[in-house]
C-alpha cells in the first residue's frame, strides 16, 4: 500500500510504501477497547489504605473485666465497634493492571493505526526535524501541515522536539518504544516519521 508523503514544511515530498498488516487491518472495536481499558488500568496506583483492628496503635490490655462490669465483654479498644478502632473491611493497596496478550496488545496497535489511516488522521513526513528548542518553531511546522491537535511520533523524540512540545496541551511528542493505543486515540492527528513507521512496521509484523 502506497501512502503520501510529506516533509515537515508541509510540501509533498511524494509516496511511501507501507506494510498492509499494520495499515490496513479491519476494525476490531472489542479488541481496542480492551487494551484501551487494560492500559488506563495499569496506570492507576492503588495507594488507598486502612488499618484492621490488628494494626491500629495500642489495644494490647483487656480494658475491663470480662465479668462483674455489666457491660458487654471487650478484649480489645481497638475493636471496630469502639472510638479509634480499626477498620471491618479495611482497604488495601491493590494492583488494578490487567492481563493483555502481546500478539492482542500488537495487533489493537495495527487496528488503531489502520483506522487513522482510513479517517485521513494519519500523516507521514519523511523527517521530523526541528533546529531549535521552541516552541512557536513546532507550531509554525505543524500549521504547515495544517494541525492544530496531534501526536507527533518520530525515532527519537529527546532533544529540540521534546523541549519545544513540553509547553503544549494539544501537541505532544513521543518515539517509537512508547507508542500506546491511549496516545495514538487522543488526538487528532498522528505524525509520525518515515523511520518511525519502519520501526513500527518491525515491531508489530
Amino acid at each position: 500500500m502506497d501512502l503520501q508523503l510529506q516533509s515537515f514544511d508541509g510540501k509533498k515530498a511524494g509516496t511511501i510504501k507501507v506494510s498492509d498488516a499494520v495499515f490496513d487491518r479491519e476494525y476490531n472495536e472489542s479488541m481496542v477497547h480492551q487494551v484501551v481499558t487494560a492500559f488506563l488500568a495499569g496506570a492507576r496506583s492503588g495507594t488507598h489504605a486502612q488499618k484492621t483492628r490488628s494494626e491500629v496503635r495500642g489495644g494490647g490490655r483487656k480494658p475491663f473485666a470480662q465479668k462483674g462490669s455489666g457491660r458487654a465483654r471487650a478484649g480489645t479498644i481497638r475493636s471496630p465497634l469502639w472510638r479509634s478502632g480499626g477498620t471491618t473491611f479495611a482497604a488495601k493497596p491493590r494492583d488494578y493492571s490487567q492481563k493483555v496478550n502481546r500478539k492482542v496488545y500488537r495487533s489493537a496497535l495495527c487496528v488503531i493505526l489502520s483506522e487513522l489511516r482510513r479517517k485521513d488522521a494519519l500523516v507521514i513526513v519523511d523527517k521530523v526535524d526541528l533546529a531549535t528548542p521552541k516552541t512557536k518553531d513546532l507550531l509554525a511546522k505543524t500549521k504547515a501541515l495544517g494541525i492544530t491537535n496531534a501526536l507527533i511520533v518520530s525515532e527519537n523524540a529527546a532533544g529540540n522536539l521534546d523541549l519545544a512540545s513540553r509547553n503544549l496541551y494539544d501537541i505532544a511528542a513521543t518515539d517509537v518504544a512508547h507508542v500506546n493505543p491511549v496516545a495514538l486515540l487522543r488526538f487528532d492527528k498522528v505524525v509520525m516519521s518515515e523511520d518511525s513507521v519502519r520501526k513500527l512496521e518491525e515491531s508489530l509484523v
